[in-house]
């Protein structure tokens, strides 16, 4: 699961910079909602995977 995530957030990361250089056919360079939907999918990916974490720490220290 945590290999799947990091591809996704690789490839989400990847498309963000080619949305942001404007290299994507049909999407303006810049701030535009594709790279935001990138940004805002990679950032729930890290904040998903930093709550798993922490929840399977307090597991391992509560045993």
């Amino acid at each position: 699961m945590i290999k799947a995530l990091e591809t996704i957030g690789l490839v989400l990361v990847g498309i963000m910079a080619l949305a942001f250089v404007g290299v994507i056919p049909q999407v303006e360079p810049g701030l535009s909602p594709v790279f935001w939907g990138c940004a805002g999918a990679a950032l729930m990916i890290i904040f998903y995977r930093k709550r798993k974490r922490k929840q399977q720490d307090s597991e391992s220290h509560s045993t």
